[in-house]
């Protein structure tokens, strides 16, 4: 596919999460990206397991972007996407016409895994056996691995995926109904080996981390505005709580790092006490929205007086008032949790290496996730209903006629209600969602947030 005002061909495969029987859709040579899209929709239908579409451009067609989680060249999901590229350009699979794009991608320095053989394995770890130093050469070893007195084995070297030299951006997708990965960049032409490639792994790594790095963004956007709230509001408690949720970060992202590594959680991470503090806030948040969702079933039909409602949601019309710092703590609050359900279900997926860890992942996921969308769908509601309400000024025998600034202060508070309906978060759909990965040249990736396409 190429960018817009572009010839350039861009490669595209089409990743499966597991033995998938399909007819050949794409076939040979090149395709626009609006017939990409609709075999998209027809394998969204026709397929039992996801299909997701992976896309490489070259890194000045991508817009600028932040908020990405950064992972090392030897991470798995790097070494999943070099080793895909790489095995294409070896089998000849795709047009003829893209081998140029392939080729780039493929090409570059080669990472290299150290065996050490078992009978020195133990004193090797020790220090007792080191490789042999190539003199002349900054940094290098031979492969004869010595102690104190002579050589006592050999060491094996095997090449890896890994530090490909060309930048690249990576996209995985499914059609509507499938709740992976994307695609979306505009262009002119797509080129595909028009074959499904299994890679269950390389999804799951895909999106996980995707989603991982949308949760982030959301969190961090969160806290912005509820530093500026609290710098008004002067609320000990209130900061309390933001501090307390912000302080789960630093082992969301250790816990982040080691499960995208394929590590395993230890106590020392801290997860178990960050899950513990956002469980409470979530608790925490329950309460409040069922206090306001009371609240807005007691406020009388028809136009609702201000005076009624700042009673039952204190600060509500005000720009830094308390319901304010309440609706973004709750946001905060879900944000961190949809980073650990990530989490749980990327370790869930990782224990069982027999079966589809995409699939694991799903699974993991699902029933946690029903009662968050379920929490964010009641705060969206509650939203909906306060930025429809009617206002009316106060009337009563010794306040007949409104004064200029109360005419104003009545005008602010709907201007203020009307702008929650543009704070709703929509949930449930099933459109496909981008997830674009930005590779440099020292192999290192930018994975970022997950986007709705």
């Amino acid at each position: 596919m190429t960018a817009n005002n572009s010839n350039a061909i861009v490669p595209v495969w089409t990743l499966a999460t597991e033995e998938v029987s399909l007819p050949n859709l794409f076939g040979e040579g090149n395709l626009t990206p609006a017939r990409l899209a609709e075999l998209r929709t027809v394998l969204a239908s026709l397929a039992v397991s996801p299909i997701a579409t992976l896309e490489v451009h070259t890194k000045a067609d991508r817009r600028a972007r932040s908020g990405g989680i950064r992972l090392h060249a030897a991470s798995p999901l790097a070494n999943q996407l070099s080793q895909l590229v790489s095995q294409t350009v070896k089998s000849g699979a795709t047009a003829k016409s893209v081998s140029p794009a392939l080729d780039a991608a493929a090409a570059g320095d080669v990472l290299y895994r150290m065996v050490v053989p078992a009978k020195v394995a133990a004193q090797f770890g020790q220090g007792l056996v080191k490789p042999m130093i190539a003199k002349g050469v900054p940094g290098g070893i031979y492969g004869g691995l010595r102690d104190a007195a002579s050589i006592v084995g050999n060491a094996a070297f095997v090449p890896v995926a890994g530090k490909a030299a060309t930048a690249g951006a990576g996209a995985a997708a499914a059609g509507a109904g499938g709740a992976v990965g994307a695609a979306g960049a505009a262009g002119g032409a797509v080129a595909t080996a028009g074959v499904i490639t299994v890679a269950a792994p390389l999804v799951l790594m895909a999106v996980a981390v995707g989603v991982s790095a949308y949760a982030e963004h959301e969190r961090q956007q969160a806290i912005e505005r509820i530093t500026d709230l609290l710098q008004q509001l002067h609320d000990n408690d209130l900061e309390k709580e933001r501090s307390e949720l912000d302080g789960c970060r630093d082992a969301i992202d250790k816990a982040t790092a080691v499960l995208l590594d394929q590590g395993r959680i230890g106590p020392a991470l801290g997860l178990d006490s960050a899950v513990h503090a956002i469980s409470k806030s979530l608790e925490l948040t329950r309460r409040r929205l069922s206090k306001w969702q009371a609240s807005l079933a007691s406020l009388p039909e028809g136009p609702v007086e201000l005076t009624a409602l700042t009673k039952e949601f204190p600060g509500i019309h005000e720009e830094g008032g308390i319901f304010r710092a309440h609706l973004e703590l709750a946001r905060l609050t879900i944000a961190l949790k949809r980073r650990v359900l990530v989490l749980q279900a990327v370790e869930q997926a990782q224990m069982d290496g027999g079966s589809n860890p995409f699939a694991n992942f799903v699974s993991a996921l699902q029933e946690d996730e029903r009662r968050v969308n379920e929490l964010e769908s009641a705060l969206s509601s509650i939203l909906l209903h306060l930025s429809t309400l009617e206002l009316r000024r106060h009337t009563g025998l010794f306040h007949p006629v409104s004064t200029p600034g109360e005419v104003d202060a009545l005008l602010r508070a709907v201007y203020r209600l009307r702008n929650f309906a543009n704070d709703l978060s929509v949930g449930g759909t099933h459109a496909d969602v981008a997830i674009e990965i930005e590779r440099s040249n020292d192999g290192s990736l930018v994975v970022f947030p997950a986007e709705a396409v």
